[in-house]
Protein backbone atom coordinates (compact mmCIF):
# COMPACT_ATOMS: atom_id res chain seq x y z
CA UNK A 1 0.00 0.00 0.00
CA UNK A 2 1.70 3.05 -1.21
CA UNK A 3 1.93 6.30 1.77
CA UNK A 4 0.53 9.44 0.60
CA UNK A 5 3.21 11.50 -1.46
CA UNK A 6 5.14 14.03 0.82
CA UNK A 7 3.27 17.04 -1.71
CA UNK A 8 0.09 15.78 -0.75
CA UNK A 9 0.86 16.12 3.29
CA UNK A 10 2.75 19.31 3.10
CA UNK A 11 -0.40 20.92 1.16
CA UNK A 12 -2.52 19.80 4.02
CA UNK A 13 -0.08 21.17 6.66
CA UNK A 14 0.17 24.25 5.20
CA UNK A 15 -3.42 25.38 5.16
CA UNK A 16 -3.65 27.56 7.97
CA UNK A 17 -7.40 28.46 10.31
CA UNK A 18 -9.30 31.79 9.27
CA UNK A 19 -8.25 34.66 10.85
CA UNK A 20 -11.17 34.92 13.39
CA UNK A 21 -9.70 38.56 14.84
CA UNK A 22 -10.32 39.61 10.49
CA UNK A 23 -13.61 38.50 10.92
CA UNK A 24 -14.51 40.29 14.28
CA UNK A 25 -12.73 43.27 12.47
CA UNK A 26 -15.22 43.22 9.76
CA UNK A 27 -18.29 42.39 12.57
CA UNK A 28 -17.30 45.67 14.09
CA UNK A 29 -16.71 47.86 10.35
CA UNK A 30 -20.32 46.01 9.41
CA UNK A 31 -21.32 47.03 13.14
CA UNK A 32 -20.78 51.03 11.69
CA UNK A 33 -22.23 50.78 8.24
CA UNK A 34 -25.62 52.56 7.32
CA UNK A 35 -27.79 49.98 7.95
CA UNK A 36 -30.02 48.46 10.71
CA UNK A 37 -27.86 45.90 12.46
CA UNK A 38 -27.53 42.28 10.09
CA UNK A 39 -30.24 43.71 7.93
CA UNK A 40 -28.17 42.23 5.15
CA UNK A 41 -27.83 38.87 6.56
CA UNK A 42 -25.92 36.43 4.55
CA UNK A 43 -23.98 38.73 2.85
CA UNK A 44 -22.45 39.91 6.02
CA UNK A 45 -21.46 36.48 6.74
CA UNK A 46 -19.62 36.02 3.84
CA UNK A 47 -18.03 39.56 4.42
CA UNK A 48 -16.76 38.24 7.23
CA UNK A 49 -15.66 34.66 5.74
CA UNK A 50 -13.92 36.82 3.04
CA UNK A 51 -11.83 39.28 5.67
CA UNK A 52 -10.90 36.14 7.90
CA UNK A 53 -9.36 34.25 5.47
CA UNK A 54 -7.27 37.75 3.46
CA UNK A 55 -6.92 38.95 7.03
CA UNK A 56 -8.38 42.73 6.34
CA UNK A 57 -11.56 44.17 6.99
CA UNK A 58 -11.59 45.36 3.06
CA UNK A 59 -11.83 42.16 1.20
CA UNK A 60 -11.96 41.90 -2.47
CA UNK A 61 -14.31 39.04 -4.36
CA UNK A 62 -12.88 39.61 -6.95
CA UNK A 63 -11.13 37.85 -9.43
CA UNK A 64 -13.20 34.71 -9.76
CA UNK A 65 -12.23 31.82 -11.77
CA UNK A 66 -14.62 28.48 -12.33
CA UNK A 67 -12.63 24.87 -13.30
CA UNK A 68 -14.28 22.64 -15.24
CA UNK A 69 -12.60 19.28 -14.48
CA UNK A 70 -13.61 16.51 -16.74
CA UNK A 71 -13.40 12.86 -17.33
CA UNK A 72 -15.00 9.94 -18.11
CA UNK A 73 -16.11 6.79 -15.90
CA UNK A 74 -15.91 3.02 -16.71
CA UNK A 75 -19.12 2.46 -14.61
CA UNK A 76 -21.14 4.10 -16.80
CA UNK A 77 -20.81 1.26 -19.16
CA UNK A 78 -23.18 -0.94 -16.54
CA UNK A 79 -25.94 1.19 -17.75
CA UNK A 80 -26.16 4.44 -15.18
CA UNK A 81 -26.55 7.49 -17.00
CA UNK A 82 -29.20 8.51 -19.47
CA UNK A 83 -26.21 9.80 -21.93
CA UNK A 84 -23.04 7.95 -23.38
CA UNK A 85 -19.60 8.19 -22.39
CA UNK A 86 -18.60 9.98 -25.47
CA UNK A 87 -20.68 13.02 -24.58
CA UNK A 88 -17.90 14.00 -22.24
CA UNK A 89 -15.79 15.07 -24.71
CA UNK A 90 -18.14 16.44 -26.95
CA UNK A 91 -19.23 18.60 -24.04
CA UNK A 92 -15.88 19.58 -23.24
CA UNK A 93 -15.74 20.98 -26.58
CA UNK A 94 -18.89 23.17 -25.94
CA UNK A 95 -17.21 24.19 -22.72
CA UNK A 96 -13.77 25.58 -25.16
CA UNK A 97 -16.30 26.77 -27.96
CA UNK A 98 -17.84 29.02 -25.18
CA UNK A 99 -21.31 27.61 -25.41
CA UNK A 100 -22.24 25.44 -22.58
CA UNK A 101 -24.28 27.32 -19.94
CA UNK A 102 -21.90 27.28 -17.25
CA UNK A 103 -19.78 29.73 -19.72
CA UNK A 104 -22.67 32.31 -20.26
CA UNK A 105 -23.26 32.39 -16.44
CA UNK A 106 -19.47 32.93 -16.10
CA UNK A 107 -19.78 35.69 -18.77
CA UNK A 108 -22.51 37.74 -17.19
CA UNK A 109 -20.08 36.80 -13.89
CA UNK A 110 -17.13 38.28 -14.84
CA UNK A 111 -15.42 35.09 -14.22
CA UNK A 112 -12.77 33.36 -16.35
CA UNK A 113 -13.17 29.85 -16.74
CA UNK A 114 -10.24 27.18 -17.33
CA UNK A 115 -11.39 23.92 -18.37
CA UNK A 116 -9.14 20.89 -17.17
CA UNK A 117 -8.90 17.06 -18.75
CA UNK A 118 -8.18 15.10 -15.98
CA UNK A 119 -9.56 11.53 -17.93
CA UNK A 120 -11.74 11.93 -21.12
CA UNK A 121 -12.23 8.80 -22.91
CA UNK A 122 -13.20 10.24 -26.09
CA UNK A 123 -11.56 13.80 -26.81
CA UNK A 124 -12.27 14.88 -29.89
CA UNK A 125 -9.48 15.29 -32.44
CA UNK A 126 -9.50 19.05 -32.80
CA UNK A 127 -9.34 19.45 -29.23
CA UNK A 128 -5.41 17.26 -28.85
CA UNK A 129 -3.57 19.82 -28.28
CA UNK A 130 -5.61 23.07 -27.57
CA UNK A 131 -4.08 25.67 -26.10
CA UNK A 132 -7.35 26.24 -23.82
CA UNK A 133 -7.43 23.09 -22.60
CA UNK A 134 -5.45 21.86 -19.63
CA UNK A 135 -4.31 18.61 -20.80
CA UNK A 136 -3.38 16.60 -17.46
CA UNK A 137 -5.14 12.92 -18.01
CA UNK A 138 -4.55 10.25 -15.38
CA UNK A 139 -5.85 7.72 -17.98
CA UNK A 140 -8.50 7.29 -20.47
CA UNK A 141 -11.27 7.40 -17.69
CA UNK A 142 -11.60 5.43 -14.68
CA UNK A 143 -12.53 1.39 -14.66
CA UNK A 144 -16.01 0.09 -13.31
CA UNK A 145 -15.64 0.13 -10.23
CA UNK A 146 -18.63 -2.53 -9.97
CA UNK A 147 -15.88 -4.88 -11.43
CA UNK A 148 -12.80 -3.49 -9.88
CA UNK A 149 -11.06 -0.52 -8.30
CA UNK A 150 -12.15 2.64 -10.06
CA UNK A 151 -8.08 3.37 -9.96
CA UNK A 152 -5.04 2.43 -8.56
CA UNK A 153 -4.00 4.16 -5.56
CA UNK A 154 -1.28 6.24 -7.46
CA UNK A 155 -3.82 7.45 -9.99
CA UNK A 156 -5.89 8.72 -6.97
CA UNK A 157 -2.78 11.00 -5.28
CA UNK A 158 -1.78 12.05 -8.93
CA UNK A 159 -5.44 12.95 -9.68
CA UNK A 160 -4.83 15.02 -6.45
CA UNK A 161 -1.36 16.38 -7.00
CA UNK A 162 -3.35 17.47 -10.28
CA UNK A 163 -5.66 20.16 -8.22
CA UNK A 164 -2.80 21.14 -6.08
CA UNK A 165 -0.49 22.47 -8.63
CA UNK A 166 -3.48 24.19 -10.91
CA UNK A 167 -4.10 25.97 -7.53
CA UNK A 168 -0.72 27.02 -6.97
CA UNK A 169 -0.84 28.29 -10.59
CA UNK A 170 -4.16 30.19 -10.52
CA UNK A 171 -4.60 31.22 -6.43
CA UNK A 172 -1.05 31.53 -5.87
CA UNK A 173 0.99 32.96 -9.59
CA UNK A 174 -2.32 34.53 -11.11
CA UNK A 175 -4.24 36.07 -8.22
CA UNK A 176 -7.74 34.71 -8.05
CA UNK A 177 -9.11 35.13 -4.95
CA UNK A 178 -12.12 32.94 -5.61
CA UNK A 179 -12.61 29.80 -7.03
CA UNK A 180 -15.37 27.89 -8.08
CA UNK A 181 -15.35 23.83 -8.99
CA UNK A 182 -17.29 23.04 -11.77
CA UNK A 183 -16.87 18.98 -13.33
CA UNK A 184 -17.92 17.10 -16.25
CA UNK A 185 -18.26 13.29 -16.75
CA UNK A 186 -20.69 10.71 -17.70
CA UNK A 187 -21.65 8.35 -14.78
CA UNK A 188 -19.91 10.82 -12.25
CA UNK A 189 -23.21 11.11 -9.95
CA UNK A 190 -23.16 7.65 -9.82
CA UNK A 191 -19.44 7.68 -8.37
CA UNK A 192 -20.31 10.63 -6.19
CA UNK A 193 -23.32 8.79 -4.37
CA UNK A 194 -21.11 5.76 -4.11
CA UNK A 195 -18.19 7.90 -2.42
CA UNK A 196 -21.36 9.68 -0.57
CA UNK A 197 -22.81 6.61 1.07
CA UNK A 198 -18.96 5.19 1.77
CA UNK A 199 -18.09 8.26 3.56
CA UNK A 200 -21.00 8.94 5.67
CA UNK A 201 -22.61 5.51 5.88
CA UNK A 202 -25.76 6.22 4.43
CA UNK A 203 -28.18 3.83 2.90
CA UNK A 204 -27.99 4.08 -1.17
CA UNK A 205 -31.27 5.41 -1.45
CA UNK A 206 -31.15 8.14 -0.29
CA UNK A 207 -27.84 9.85 -1.74
CA UNK A 208 -28.94 8.51 -4.91
CA UNK A 209 -31.22 10.39 -7.48
CA UNK A 210 -31.54 10.09 -11.14
CA UNK A 211 -28.49 11.93 -12.22
CA UNK A 212 -28.81 13.33 -15.59
CA UNK A 213 -32.69 12.47 -15.80
CA UNK A 214 -33.08 8.28 -15.55
CA UNK A 215 -36.25 6.99 -15.87
CA UNK A 216 -37.46 4.82 -13.23
CA UNK A 217 -35.58 1.82 -14.56
CA UNK A 218 -32.44 3.58 -14.82
CA UNK A 219 -32.91 4.37 -11.39
CA UNK A 220 -33.12 1.57 -10.05
CA UNK A 221 -30.37 0.24 -11.78
CA UNK A 222 -28.45 2.68 -10.53
CA UNK A 223 -28.97 2.06 -7.08
CA UNK A 224 -27.94 -1.85 -7.47
CA UNK A 225 -24.60 -0.68 -8.78
CA UNK A 226 -23.85 1.56 -6.27
CA UNK A 227 -25.36 -1.56 -3.67
CA UNK A 228 -23.37 -4.16 -5.40
CA UNK A 229 -20.22 -2.00 -5.60
CA UNK A 230 -20.29 -1.00 -1.97
CA UNK A 231 -20.63 -4.75 -1.23
CA UNK A 232 -17.77 -5.88 -3.24
CA UNK A 233 -15.42 -3.03 -2.08
CA UNK A 234 -16.74 -1.77 1.83
CA UNK A 235 -15.31 -4.79 3.29
CA UNK A 236 -11.47 -4.36 1.84
CA UNK A 237 -11.27 -0.58 2.48
CA UNK A 238 -8.47 0.01 4.74
CA UNK A 239 -7.99 3.90 4.57
CA UNK A 240 -9.43 7.04 2.82
CA UNK A 241 -7.24 7.01 0.15
CA UNK A 242 -8.26 3.34 -0.52
CA UNK A 243 -11.90 3.97 -0.37
CA UNK A 244 -11.10 7.28 -2.84
CA UNK A 245 -9.35 4.50 -5.18
CA UNK A 246 -12.01 2.17 -5.63
CA UNK A 247 -14.87 4.25 -6.15
CA UNK A 248 -13.58 7.46 -7.08
CA UNK A 249 -13.38 9.42 -10.45
CA UNK A 250 -10.33 11.44 -11.26
CA UNK A 251 -12.33 14.77 -11.84
CA UNK A 252 -13.79 14.37 -8.48
CA UNK A 253 -10.60 13.39 -6.53
CA UNK A 254 -8.67 16.70 -8.94
CA UNK A 255 -11.17 19.13 -7.49
CA UNK A 256 -10.74 17.53 -4.00
CA UNK A 257 -6.95 18.61 -4.39
CA UNK A 258 -7.75 22.28 -6.59
CA UNK A 259 -9.72 22.93 -2.70
CA UNK A 260 -6.81 22.26 -0.71
CA UNK A 261 -4.49 23.94 -2.84
CA UNK A 262 -6.62 27.32 -3.31
CA UNK A 263 -7.47 26.81 0.51
CA UNK A 264 -3.66 26.64 1.35
CA UNK A 265 -3.38 29.95 -0.35
CA UNK A 266 -6.07 31.51 1.45
CA UNK A 267 -8.77 32.08 -1.50
CA UNK A 268 -12.34 30.96 -1.33
CA UNK A 269 -13.54 27.87 -2.98
CA UNK A 270 -17.12 27.56 -4.12
CA UNK A 271 -19.00 24.67 -4.37
CA UNK A 272 -21.68 23.73 -6.90
CA UNK A 273 -23.98 20.44 -7.03
CA UNK A 274 -23.54 16.95 -5.66
CA UNK A 275 -20.55 15.76 -7.74
CA UNK A 276 -18.28 19.14 -6.50
CA UNK A 277 -20.03 19.22 -2.85
CA UNK A 278 -18.37 15.45 -2.57
CA UNK A 279 -15.56 16.72 -3.52
CA UNK A 280 -15.57 18.99 -0.92
CA UNK A 281 -15.86 16.52 1.54
CA UNK A 282 -13.26 14.71 0.57
CA UNK A 283 -11.00 17.75 0.69
CA UNK A 284 -12.92 18.18 4.65
CA UNK A 285 -11.86 14.30 5.24
CA UNK A 286 -8.40 15.28 4.26
CA UNK A 287 -8.12 18.58 5.61
CA UNK A 288 -10.97 19.27 8.81
CA UNK A 289 -9.25 23.13 8.39
CA UNK A 290 -10.47 23.57 5.07
CA UNK A 291 -14.47 23.84 6.39
CA UNK A 292 -14.32 27.74 6.92
CA UNK A 293 -12.93 28.42 3.00
CA UNK A 294 -15.82 26.83 1.80
CA UNK A 295 -19.33 28.52 0.47
CA UNK A 296 -21.86 26.26 -0.67
CA UNK A 297 -23.44 28.20 -3.60
CA UNK A 298 -26.64 26.38 -3.80
CA UNK A 299 -28.68 23.28 -3.25
CA UNK A 300 -30.30 21.05 -5.94
CA UNK A 301 -32.83 18.15 -6.42
CA UNK A 302 -30.11 15.41 -5.71
CA UNK A 303 -31.17 13.67 -2.39
CA UNK A 304 -27.21 13.25 -1.59
CA UNK A 305 -26.69 16.59 -1.88
CA UNK A 306 -28.47 17.67 1.03
CA UNK A 307 -26.62 14.79 2.52
CA UNK A 308 -23.20 16.43 1.80
CA UNK A 309 -23.90 19.64 2.84
CA UNK A 310 -24.74 18.50 6.23
CA UNK A 311 -22.25 16.45 6.42
CA UNK A 312 -19.31 19.25 5.90
CA UNK A 313 -21.85 21.48 7.92
CA UNK A 314 -22.47 24.56 5.82
CA UNK A 315 -25.79 26.40 4.30
CA UNK A 316 -26.42 26.80 0.51
CA UNK A 317 -26.80 30.47 -0.39
CA UNK A 318 -29.25 29.26 -3.28
CA UNK A 319 -32.45 26.92 -3.47
CA UNK A 320 -33.49 27.10 -7.52
CA UNK A 321 -33.73 23.80 -8.32
CA UNK A 322 -30.30 23.09 -10.41
CA UNK A 323 -29.27 20.01 -11.37
CA UNK A 324 -27.08 20.55 -14.15
CA UNK A 325 -23.66 20.41 -12.55
CA UNK A 326 -20.84 22.14 -14.69
CA UNK A 327 -20.24 24.42 -12.05
CA UNK A 328 -23.56 26.71 -13.13
CA UNK A 329 -24.38 26.82 -9.04
CA UNK A 330 -21.54 28.38 -8.15
CA UNK A 331 -20.65 30.72 -10.95
CA UNK A 332 -24.38 32.44 -9.91
CA UNK A 333 -23.51 32.77 -6.00
CA UNK A 334 -20.12 34.88 -7.68
CA UNK A 335 -21.76 38.07 -7.86
CA UNK A 336 -23.14 37.54 -3.59
CA UNK A 337 -19.54 37.00 -3.07
CA UNK A 338 -18.03 39.89 -4.71
CA UNK A 339 -21.14 41.69 -3.14
CA UNK A 340 -20.26 40.84 0.33
CA UNK A 341 -16.57 42.08 -0.23
CA UNK A 342 -17.84 45.67 -2.08
CA UNK A 343 -20.05 46.09 0.91
CA UNK A 344 -17.20 46.15 3.43
CA UNK A 345 -14.90 48.44 1.09
CA UNK A 346 -17.37 50.98 -0.39
CA UNK A 347 -20.70 50.93 1.83
CA UNK A 348 -20.67 54.40 4.22
CA UNK A 349 -20.52 54.51 8.10
CA UNK A 350 -23.18 56.35 10.03
CA UNK A 351 -19.87 58.85 10.69
CA UNK A 352 -18.53 59.60 7.33
CA UNK A 353 -22.00 59.86 5.72
CA UNK A 354 -23.17 62.21 8.78
CA UNK A 355 -26.41 60.12 9.66
CA UNK A 356 -27.29 59.00 12.68
CA UNK A 357 -26.98 56.08 14.35
CA UNK A 358 -29.22 54.10 16.29
CA UNK A 359 -29.60 55.43 19.44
Amino acid sequence: MGSVPVEILQAVDAIGQPDLDWAARAASRQSCLTMPPGSLGRLLELGRQLASLQRTDRPVGEPSLVAVFAADHGVAASGVSAYPSEVTGQMVANYLHGGAAVNVLARRAGAAIRVVNLGVASLPKDLVGHDQLEAHPIASGTRNFLLEPAMTREQAFQSVRVGLQLAEQWTGHDGYRVVALGEMGIGNTTSSSALLAALTKSPVDRVVGRGTGLDDEGYLRKCRVIDEALAIHGPKFVDVWDLLSRLGGFEILGLAGLALGAARNRALVVLDGLISTVAGLIAVRLCPSIKGFLVASHVGPEPGHRIALAEIGITPLLDLGLRLGEGTGAVLALPLIASAADLLREMATFDSAGISGPS
